[in-house]
């Protein structure tokens, strides 16, 4: 079901051109070094768009917790502050993306894939791509430790 949710993403859709466009767009950001965090995130994004069905887009933290150095940390939400006009900007527009697209049966899978993209459009700093199997196996982890949380 996953590659036919990638396979209808891609052909009617030309959800490979989104994914070219964000991966080189990240990259020109991290080449300039300064927008290092956010061309980094943002071509995460662009490999998450090229099987949006297979992968999923989480938190470095949730990944490895506090392992950045506080420097870089300091930097990115330096970075991630002047970012955010623009990210609000993109968020804006894929929610009308979202709302077209949601007008036709065969547009509803490529809204979901633009739905889990407004987080990391808002935030790409410190976003990886996993596959999917790795997402779930996080989002299990936290609702163990919430229900033990809550258990005592």
């Amino acid at each position: 079901m996953r590659t036919l949710g990638n396979i209808i993403w891609h052909l009617p859709f030309l959800g490979f051109v989104s994914a070219i466009i964000t991966y080189l767009f990240g990259l020109i950001l991290t080449l300039t070094v300064l927008a290092a965090p956010i061309g980094l995130g943002l071509m995460e994004h662009g490999k998450f768009l090229f099987a949006p069905f297979s992968f999923a887009m989480v938190s470095k933290e949730q990944l490895r917790p506090s392992r950045s150095t506080s420097g870089w940390q300091v930097y990115s939400t330096l970075v991630m502050v002047l970012y955010l006009p623009i990210g609000l900007l993109l968020a804006a527009i894929s929610v009308v993306q979202i709302v077209a697209l949601f007008c036709s049966l065969v547009g509803i899978p490529a809204a979901i894939v633009v739905a889990k993209s407004l987080g990391t459009y808002v935030n790409p700093v410190g976003k990886q791509c996993v596959p999917q199997a790795v997402a779930d196996e996080i989002q299990r982890r936290e609702s163990v430790s919430h229900v033990r949380r809550h258990l005592r």
